[in-house]
């Protein structure tokens, strides 16, 4: 008989701990912030005492807290006061939408949106500044694409930060300009930089309110932790790790965040945030660098030419000999560290990097990570396995592209590789996450996505044969991120002396038409033993 009583105890016919590949019956006894005991009902009533908070839930999914393991957090809770425009269908509509948006809010500087993809537009062409000018002349907008890798804009935004025809873009940016040398209103990659250095500029009390409003959010969608990784220039004014700290030090943090700033060659530095953000829900976890941009904009690092433009492989964001003298040194220091790469280019040359790593400061437990891995070459796949990298993937990105576009840019014969999952599953650690703002929040969509592979046809399924099963996918959304961050030991699955992340869902997933899984929802939140969203209430 325990002498100890649980301060919770939650209970259901079908818990999936992670350990397994199917749920099962089972009762979980939480003390404090851990998990004491996980047994049959039976074996955990000795934990029951007068104060103890017993949760039963029959049939819906008891499972460890899902773990995103790759979005930025200030630029996702900024898209949340602002206008999506993933829905519109052509130039006109998105302007439409814009226009609301803007009356609705007539006290903000800036009007800012997200998501919009001209390749689901009628006309399948770039948006003009002109058409948001007949709307908005003045008042500066910011639009960002759907992938995030350039933006539209209209011309009072470039003349606030006086951009025309004779500015020079920045390195990897392009200002783009018609066969007349006008500015179009589109900027690419680091020329975004040049507009969001003003149009993030927000007072404390706005980052505090959006800041407030995601983890509202991230609780309501049964998310627990994050790993939040460096964004780019143009990101890099809206970022406020002392922000975060603040929360976390007034024990008003909801869920847990691993820190990824930017590998730039400044080690000191890195070093100094390592130390400074080392809490148990708020601590640095390693080092992210962009290698390349998006296969959509053509800015994606390619091996061979892109299929619909012969003159175009993309480049990279820093000259790659730069890059893999910023992996070694940081790898020395223990980092752990992650590169965006997309193209099959970018791919090779970040394993290229990290085995460079392990030959100069010899192997150890790193936990180094390419994020997304849209294009890879066969010849690259069975090295993440041999160098332990981890495939840090988004699965509804297959979908989000509109796949006609997406095709044509890398041909039929590369399509072949894209977004491979399940093979890249097989040679080893696999982990999920969003990618918010570029995509919801929502894990259900990316584990759906994971295993239908349904794409934005919303009917064909593409290259099925990288389709995973829901246990692999519910894994690589709770094992394979704590992993990622070196936290396996005590997060990631439901076990004795594990911390008590756990979210409970209103259905089990394992006995429900596939479809049911994108109208799944939270019934239950809990982080470090505390409930921080339970439907019953909210």
């Amino acid at each position: 008989m325990s002498n100890q009583k649980a301060d919770k105890i939650l209970s259901s016919n079908t818990v999936f701990t992670g350990l397994m590949d199917k749920p099962q019956p089972a009762s979980i006894a939480i003390i404090d912030n851990k998990i004491e005991a996980i047994g049959s009902e039976e074996e955990i009533k000795q934990f029951i005492g007068p104060d103890t908070e017993v949760y039963h839930y029959d049939n819906q999914i008891i499972m460890p807290g899902f773990h995103d393991n790759h979005l930025h957090i200030m630029m996702g809770s900024i898209s949340l006061d602002s206008v999506n425009l993933f829905e519109a269908r052509s130039e006109i509509e998105a302007v439409e939408m814009v226009r609301q948006f803007a009356d609705s809010k007539p006290d903000e500087p800036w009007i800012l949106g997200y998501t919009w993809d001209a390749g689901y537009w009628d006309n399948k062409q770039l948006p003009h500044r002109s058409s948001l000018d007949k709307v908005i002349p003045n008042r500066p907008v910011i639009l960002f694409h759907a992938e995030g890798h350039y933006a539209w804009v209209n011309t009072k935004a470039l003349e606030m930060m006086n951009i025309d025809r004779d500015t020079d873009n920045p390195p990897f940016g392009i200002i783009e300009k018609d066969e007349n040398g006008e500015l179009t209103g589109i900027l690419y990659e680091k020329a975004m930089s040049l507009v969001t250095k003003e149009a993030y500029h927000l007072s404390k009390q706005k980052k505090t309110a959006i800041f407030e409003n995601f983890l509202r959010h991230a609780s309501s969608l049964g998310v627990t932790s994050i790993n939040d990784l460096y964004g780019t220039e143009s990101m890099e004014v809206l970022d406020d790790y002392q922000l975060f700290k603040e929360f976390d030090d007034n024990d008003k943090l909801t869920v847990r965040i691993h820190l990824w700033p930017a590998l730039n060659g400044d080690i000191e530095r890195a070093k100094q945030l390592r130390e400074r953000y080392a809490s148990e829900k708020l601590i640095v976890s390693g080092l992210k660098q962009f290698i390349d941009g998006v296969i959509t904009a053509r800015t994606a690092y390619l091996l061979e030419p892109y299929a619909d433009e012969p003159q175009a492989a993309g480049d990279t964001s820093h000259p790659p000999e730069t890059m893999k003298e910023w992996v070694i040194k940081a790898d020395k220091e223990g980092f752990d560290i992650r590169f965006h790469a997309i193209g099959d280019g970018a791919i090779r040359l970040a394993l290229d990097s990290f085995e460079n790593a392990q030959k100069e400061n010899g192997v150890r437990d790193s936990r180094h990570s390419i994020e997304h891995v849209e294009v890879i070459h066969p010849d690259d796949i069975s090295r993440f396995k041999q160098l332990g990298v981890i495939a840090s993937m988004q699965p509804n990105h297959l979908a989000m592209s509109e796949r006609s576009v997406y095709t044509s840019r890398i041909g039929k014969e590369r399509e072949k590789l894209a977004f491979v999952i399940n093979t890249l599953k097989e040679s080893d650690a696999i982990s999920f996450g969003t990618d918010f703002p570029i995509d919801g929040l929502n894990p259900l969509i990316q584990i759906y996505r994971a295993i239908t592979r349904i794409d934005s046809s919303g009917v064909s399924v593409w290259n099925p044969e990288e389709k995973i099963t829901l246990s692999n996918a519910l894994k690589a959304y709770t094992n394979g991120p704590a992993y990622s961050t070196n936290r396996e030991h005590e997060l990631g699955t439901l076990e004795a002396g594990k911390l008590a992340d756990i979210v409970v869902l209103d259905r089990n997933l394992f006995d429900v038409p596939t479809d049911e899984i994108l109208d799944t929802k939270v019934k239950l939140t809990m982080i470090n033993g505390d409930i921080v969203y339970n439907s019953d209430i909210t």
